[in-house]
């Protein structure tokens, strides 16, 4: 199946690899995947001459799908010839090799930010088996060689824990890479593994759960990373800021390696707002900690406070806004890309920060820098990350983005996005990918009766011994009449403008309001000049006390005109 160096099938890949890397134009007919994947690696930074070892991933301390696939793995190696077997994780970051590639000593990283094209990383995007041939590859050590890679896949949820790849010297032109079954049987042989090892983990941690709900305390949570285990008992103690911190207790103690200390139980540091304690003890087969189970005990009750207001980003409770927000949590549920989307001022933000139940996220503002590239590395940590006003981001970023969810599809990433200017190509790709994951959140015109439940939300504290700040029939009305372009932002000025200036006691009266929230929306669509024209003579109304004959002086025209033009916009005081 192996072809001379200089395969003549390949040749006109070559070619247009040199031309593509002097800077020279290209032929049409270089495949659209190949072309964009050395534009990626261009992106990226790769050098094609690579000559010193590729960074030294981080990789984890203890490894399921290592410990699971190297004896199967070690097993199948001596069937492969001239080959090389390599086996990655979900990072591809190379957990276990053998046999010989060139460049297998320098590159335990087959990221394309590191490495460029490769069958792992497109294997991974892809998710499923993918080959790549000599000068596909963007570095030149792989000029000569052959590699098939076939995705690893977790038996209970489908998600890719990473890829099992053979590699050879050049095989292009002769059908599929000779090595092709082998990487399938591999990775059937790996996942088959995992099944029998989850199963064994399962069996062994719902059992420790039985025997903690036998106990005195039957407030029990147990986990494994994968599965979640809560006792009635438990419901109402288990908040997501509780879990959250479990579930860093459990990977602090897959961690802290098999120390006799670690089979004790030990207090977990939770939320002071968590309202109760956890004791937990690690789960533990063959030597391995699979999850902990931990009892938790409420915390005795303290002295009552003021309720707290009510969260901006679900006050109102309008069948348009319920609609959204609930179904903005059912999404933020599952921790993947979430788009939300509406004009400016309606929300998007707010919600946002309130469906991460505390979590403080890294943010990125694209209004006030449009260059964020440094921001998408820094997501490793699992830290979620808050992209707002997306559609002011910058070219190379939106085409970053795409690539990071191209390999991360399961990233926890919250995009708030203002439609407006027809997008290009590269952000309408974005925005197609986070299509079934978004929400569009309907404007303040579309919900007036939630102006009633926003305004002693978004009013400020009264100072101690003054009432709160309250409105009269009329104004209340008024408000909800307003089409407010800028949404709840603009509510919220207004709001904040007249308890700060107001010299007045009692409810806010409507002679309070603003001239345009006062006189009401005009009964048709104005244009520049009758907007502006309509503004003045409803400014000029109010300074002479609605006498129509001194706004006519005043504006230098006939009293007659000052009619004729109020009832041109069908809004007569």
């Amino acid at each position: 199946m192996t072809t001379l160096d200089h395969s003549p099938a390949l040749t006109p890949l070559r070619q247009a690899r040199e031309r593509f890397l002097t800077g020279r134009p290209l032929p049409d007919d270089i495949p659209d995947e190949v072309l964009a994947a050395w534009r990626r690696a261009r992106f990226y930074g790769v050098r094609h001459d690579l000559d010193g070892p590729v960074r030294e991933p981080g990789l984890p301390a203890d490894s399921a799908l290592s410990e699971a696939a190297r004896p199967v793995l070690e097993r199948i190696a001596p069937a492969l010839g001239h080959s090389a077997l390599l086996l990655t994780d979900e990072r591809l970051r190379v957990l276990w090799t053998t046999g010989e590639v060139p460049g297998d000593d320098r590159c335990r990283d087959l990221s394309e930010r590191e490495v460029g094209h490769n069958s792992a990383a497109l294997a991974l995007r892809t998710r499923r088996r993918a080959e790549v041939h000599g000068p596909e590859h963007f570095l030149d050590m792989w000029q000569d060689v052959s590699a098939v890679s076939v995705p690893l896949l977790a038996p209970d949820s489908g998600q890719v824990l990473g890829t099992v790849t053979v590699a050879s010297a050049l095989c292009a032109g002769c059908g599929p890479h000779p090595g092709a079954a082998l990487a399938e049987a591999a990775a059937c042989a790996v996942e088959a593994e995992l099944l029998a090892r989850s199963r064994t983990a399962e069996r062994v941690l719902l059992d420790a759960y039985a025997r903690a709900t036998r106990g005195p305390h039957p407030a029990v949570v147990a986990l494994d990373g994968r599965n979640r285990l809560i006792s009635e008992a438990a419901v109402g103690l288990a908040t997501p800021q509780v879990l959250t911190a479990l579930e860093r207790s459990r990977t602090a103690s897959r961690t802290a390696g098999p120390r006799p200390a670690q089979e004790r139980s030990r207090a977990v540091a939770l939320p002071a707002d968590a309202g109760c304690t956890a004791e937990v003890t690690p789960v533990r087969h063959e030597g391995r900690v699979l999850g902990i189970v931990a009892v938790l005990e409420a915390r005795v009750a303290e002295v009552p406070r003021p309720a707290p207001r009510p969260a901006l980003a679900l006050a109102g409770g309008s069948v348009p806004w319920r609609h959204a927000v609930g179904r903005a949590v059912e999404l933020a549920r599952v921790h993947e890309p979430l788009l939300l989307t509406g004009e400016r001022g309606s929300g998007k933000t707010a919600l946002a920060r309130e469906l991460l139940g505390g979590i403080e996220p890294l943010v990125a503002d694209a209004a006030e820098s449009p260059e964020l590239g440094v921001k998408y590395g820094e997501l490793a940590d699992g830290r979620p990350l808050l992209l707002r006003h997306a559609e002011r981001l910058a070219q190379p970023d939106v085409a970053a983005l795409n690539s990071l969810l191209d390999e991360h599809p399961d990233v926890r990433l919250l995009v708030t996005y203002t439609p407006g200017t027809p997008p290009g190509p590269c952000f309408q790709r974005l925005l197609d990918t986070l299509a079934a994951r978004s929400v569009t959140l309907p404007a303040l015109r579309e919900r007036p009766e939630d102006v009633k439940e926003l305004l002693p939300v978004l009013a400020p504290r009264p100072a101690p011994g003054q009432p709160p700040l309250t409105w009269t029939l009329d104004a209340l009305r008024a408000l909800e009449e307003h089409p407010w372009p800028g949404n709840v932002t603009e509510l919220a000025h207004v709001v904040r403008t007249l308890a700060e200036h107001r010299r007045t006691t009692g409810p806010v009266r409507r002679a309070e309001l603003p001239d345009p929230v006062r006189e009401g929306p005009a009964a048709r669509r104005l244009s520049p000049m009758e907007h502006a024209e309509r503004t003045a003579i409803l400014a000029a109304l109010r300074r002479h006390g609605g006498n129509k004959a001194r706004a006519a002086v005043s504006l230098g025209i006939g009293r007659a005109t000052l009619y004729r033009k109020l009832r041109g916009y069908r809004d007569v005081p």
